[in-house]
């Protein structure tokens, strides 16, 4: 249901509680109690079975009685009680309900969702704290003390946490937007939640705690619309790996459930924190402090300088910063020199920056002015432990006109309580953030240079393969389909097998990536010898065992073997090492590969995992016998493109030693990202691909190389492109077709757009007269911002979708764009509204009726009821293309210089 009625949680008209009691210390009387205490302007109507009165005021025995409809229903009466009620509230029209109460069986929280489904009656809980919407001073909630209004939005699993965390802002003076408790979330998830906050105009941040999630790719979707608009922010309880299945292969071993919600949050462009404090911190440093998005080379990483009158203070927050990857800026020479005029003849000339304990007001204003004005550090952290030669205030009143000539660039620091207060809230007051401890500082930019991190890959574009980008290798799917098939065809019970080495190499060569030659010879020591002798040494020998995935673990392979002799030698001594320590196993026999000799290549490991809860998953990491000791890796989520690979492999140790060392050269990154690419194709188009590892894959100068593979297949089809909790390219939509509306006919090819498409969309919108702009989008600017660029390009397929018309270009070289239609549809996917561009140059040509045609079909095909439009009056042609397609003008228009036209999908 998304968003629909939710509005009626934070802004209802009027509000009813069932159950409100007289009875002290009970929910109903508590939640009573808050409701009147708070200025919401509404009815308040309140319900008990057995009083006339409730506090004073006139109680109403049934929902019956009640003298409207609700907007808004709190219930807290006992499970048993509730589905009636709701069905009850649903037929009198009432849209929202909270349930307070605890203690639902399956079987009741089942019968109360049954009764709201018909009348799309929303539901908050069951066993939650509930709801607070201050800027209607609406207390919903049992929640000990009322708040404050600001700009956080709180969404929170846990009510106790909310409660505590109520307590712990109106201590500090943090006010809020909205704060929810979902409860058991049994309709209103965080999905539904983040949906409706991102264009709540009086939220500015979203603050959650949560427990577990679910529907993964409505919550993907939200979560990557709400960061485009508003900083999101998550506490994520469970990071240990208590609880975590065992699993056969390393990949499934290393990625661990907090791995992958890691990976999500990173993937929708939110910030991840690891405690309730370091919750308000990231938030108030969002909301006043930009320098790590504004730097002097619009850098994400904020490169510091630190400016102290106390030493000790500096080493601490050097630590700090070492501690959490923030780099220190080195000085320039002539901001040494600049500074050397009113600093002491001792000071270090080095950053952290010691002006010494007797500074005068005028020592830290020169300090402060020289590093804001010059070049390196985008970011200044100053710091200030209370003396008795100046004044803290005296010093805040001097440097806050400084720091608001360079806004963005400041944090800072007053060390003590009660010396420094009245500067720290002048700091405050003028939108400086301050912090208690250098540590809580730096740990604060950390914080906030993650963040822009994962905002940056939000809108980062892949590069075509014309300007530098990696050609993913193309998988060959019916090859990879007739390896699962006899692989499950071949399997005692027909639902799940491993891959033996040869056909898990298959299959990876299926998807472009280079494999080691591979035999497979019979399990005697002379049949191994002799095909060695044909293969050439020296060889590796490996056991063959559908029963022995981990090879190594039971001394099933050698290396480095240089003759027959030495390879019957190892053939006996490895069949004798298995009888004895696996003599369940079944031996079919012996591969021998070539030995890879590459001196100077780095093992990594590649692999991919079923996520219980959000699908396929891509692991990267170090490789070798230890991968599982050493535990250096990264997750994502498919699908992925190159910068997104690329990001993947960063966040990993092993990455440093790929970019190259002393008389190492770097590894082939390029052939390493096609391979991620590949992997992450190929769990699109097989669903059946369960579990599978690369280790090692070998990276160097030359490329990379699988040595080793492993692979489980499962009829079950866990995984494939439906089951990715980001919706991956709809490649089924693509259609080409003989256009001859130009001068000449041309193949013309329409198409999802793709964020690949960046450059070729911002050629397409250069060519437009700035008066057919104006015409389709209302205003004649011509530029494009960058992120709106990525914003056109870079959609998300679940909901929204944008088709282009593309053709070869003139030169012969790539395509360009002739035309693009648009269409977002709600949350509630009820209603879509559609914009259509065509080259001003094919005006009247017909390819706009194609593209809309397409659109119109591909939104009755996902079930969306209606799409509108806004056009211009003096817009005659669009007007008449739209009514050609059956949309009609509302009988009454809200604007006379638009049309407003409909059209039924149904």
């Amino acid at each position: 249901m998304s968003i629909r009625h939710l509005d009626d949680l934070f802004e209802p008209a009027s509000v009813a509680v069932i159950g409100a009691s007289t009875r002290a210390g009970s929910v109903g009387a508590t939640v009573w109690r808050n409701l009147k205490q708070g200025h919401f302007a509404g009815a308040r109507w309140p319900v008990n079975l057995h009083h006339r009165q409730v506090d004073g005021d006139v109680a109403y025995a049934t929902v019956a009685e009640l003298p409207a409809a609700p907007a808004l229903a709190v219930i807290c009466t006992p499970p048993a009680t509730v589905p009636a009620l709701v069905a009850e509230l649903g037929a009198r029209g009432t849209r929202a309900t909270v349930v307070l109460t605890a203690g639902f069986t399956p079987e009741q929280k089942q019968a109360m969702l049954d009764a709201a489904r018909p009348h799309l009656l929303r539901i908050l809980g069951p066993n939650g704290l509930g709801l607070l919407s201050p800027p209607v001073g609406l207390n919903a909630s049992f929640a000990h003390a009322d708040i404050g209004e600001g700009g956080l939005a709180l969404v929170s699993q846990s009510g106790a946490l909310v409660a505590a965390m109520l307590d712990w802002a109106r201590g500090r003076g943090i006010g809020f937007s909205r704060v929810v408790s979902l409860g058991e979330h049994a309709d209103v998830d965080f999905g539904d939640m983040l949906d409706w906050l991102a264009s709540d105009a009086k939220t500015r941040a979203i603050l959650m705690y949560a427990e577990s999630l679910s529907a993964p790719r409505k919550f993907m979707s939200a979560a990557r619309a709400a960061a485009r608009n508003k900083p999101v922010l998550m506490v994520k309880a469970g990071r240990s790996s208590a609880g975590q299945r065992a699993a056969a292969s390393h990949t499934g071993a290393l990625a661990g459930s907090d791995l992958v919600i890691e990976a999500a949050v990173r993937r929708a462009g939110m910030l991840r924190v690891d405690t309730l404090q370091d919750l308000f911190i990231a938030a108030e440093t969002l909301a006043y402090f930009k320098g790590p998005l504004h730097g002097s080379e619009h850098t994400t990483q904020p490169r510091l300088a630190i400016v102290t009158n106390g030493g000790g203070a500096g080493v601490l927050a050097a630590d700090e910063a070492a501690a959490r990857g923030v780099e220190l800026a080195p000085l320039a020479p002539a901001t040494i020199e600049a500074l050397s005029t009113k600093l002491p003849a001792h000071w270090s000339r080095a950053n952290p920056i010691d002006i010494i304990g007797d500074a005068p007001v005028e020592r830290y204003v020169h300090t402060l002015a020289t590093l804001l004005d010059a070049d390196g550090a985008n970011t200044v952290l100053f710091m200030h432990a209370p003396t008795a030669i100046v004044p803290a205030l005296d010093i805040a009143r001097a440097l806050v006109p400084v720091a608001q000539a360079h806004p963005g660039r400041l944090v800072s620091c007053w060390l003590g309580d009660a010396a420094v207060a009245e500067a720290r809230a002048l700091f405050h007051e003028a939108g400086i953030p301050t912090y208690e401890t250098p540590e809580e500082a730096v740990h604060a930019l950390a914080m906030l240079c993650s963040y822009r991190r994962h905002q940056d890959m939000l809108i980062e574009a892949p590069p075509t393969p014309a300007h530098g980008a990696a050609t993913p290798p193309s998988v060959d799917a019916a090859a990879v389909r007739k390896l699962v098939d006899d692989a499950l065809a071949a399997a005692p019970d027909a639902a799940s097998a491993w891959l033996g080495e040869p056909e898990s190499k298959a299959l990876l060569a299926a998807c472009g990536i280079p494999v080691v030659p591979t035999r497979i010879v019979a399990p005697q020591p002379e049949a191994a010898a002799a095909a060695a002798s044909a293969l050439g040494f020296p060889v590796v020998l490996k056991i063959l065992s559908p029963q022995i995935t981990h090879k190594s673990d039971v001394g099933g392979v050698a290396l480095d073997l240089e003759s027959a002799a030495d390879v019957s030698a190892a053939a006996l001594a490895m069949l004798g090492r298995i009888a004895a320590r696996r003599p369940d196993a079944t031996i079919d026999g012996f591969t021998l590969q070539p030995m890879v000799r590459r001196p100077q290549a780095i093992e990594l490991i590649v692999g991919t995992h079923v996520d219980a809860l959000f699908g396929p998953v891509l692991l990267f990491g170090a490789g070798g016998t230890q991968v599982e000791v050493v535990a250096d890796r990264a997750l994502a989520l498919p699908p992925l493109n190159e910068p997104l690979a690329r990001a993947l492999v960063s966040r990993t140790r092993v990455a440093r030693l790929l970019a190259g060392w002393r008389d190492v050269p770097p590894a082939d990154l390029p052939a390493l990202y096609a391979v991620l690419i590949a992997l992450a194709q190929l769990l699109a188009d097989e669903p059946r691909i369960a579990e599978l590892d690369i280790n090692p894959l070998l990276a160097d100068a030359q490329g990379v190389m699988a040595l080793d593979a492993r692979v489980r297949v499962s009829a079950a089809a866990p995984g494939g492109a439906a089951h990715f909790a980001i919706r991956p390219y709809p490649a089924e939509l693509v259609e080409s077709f003989i256009w001859d509306g130009a001068a000449q006919a041309r193949t013309v090819t329409m198409r999802p757009i793709r964020p690949e498409d960046e450059a070729q969309h911002l050629a397409f919108l250069a060519r437009l007269d700035p008066e057919d702009i104006r015409m389709r989008i209302f205003y004649s600017r011509r530029s494009i911002e960058r992120s709106e660029l990525a914003r056109l390009t870079q959609i998300d397929y679940a909901r929204e979708m944008a088709f282009i018309a593309t053709a070869a270009s003139a030169d012969g070289h790539g395509e360009e764009t002739l035309g693009v239609v648009r269409a977002q549809a709600d949350p509630n996917n009820v209603e879509a509204e559609f914009g259509i561009l065509v080259r001003s140059d094919l005006k009247g040509s017909g390819l706009g009726h194609r593209l809309l045609a397409k659109m119109i079909e591909y939104l009755r095909s996902r079930g969306t009821q209606r799409l509108v439009a806004t056009i211009l009056r003096e817009n005659r042609r669009m007007l008449e293309l739209a009514t050609a397609l059956g949309m009609e003008p509302l009988a009454v228009q809200p604007d006379p210089e638009t049309v407003r036209l409909e059209m039924a999908l149904g």
